[in-house]
């Protein structure tokens, strides 16, 4: 399996400069929550626009985009 990029949490001007780092996204998530988590993969990179990993996920979830 392919290791994927996940943005999460980005909009506008952030996304257009992470873009410029790390590539088209293969997802994008619109915030970071439990689905979220719960869909990324071991060997996956996950670009933040706030926070980190850690964070707390939100308690509802959002429907998440394809890159």
């Amino acid at each position: 399996m392919t290791p994927a990029v996940h943005f999460v949490g980005f909009r506008g001007e952030e996304y257009r400069s992470a873009v410029k780092v790390w590539g088209l996204p293969d997802f994008i998530h619109r915030w970071w929550d439990r689905r979220a988590r719960r869909e990324i993969a071991a060997h996956d990179t996950v670009i933040f626009a706030q926070g980190d990993w850690w964070q707390e996920p939100r308690r509802f979830n959002a429907q998440d985009l394809e890159g």
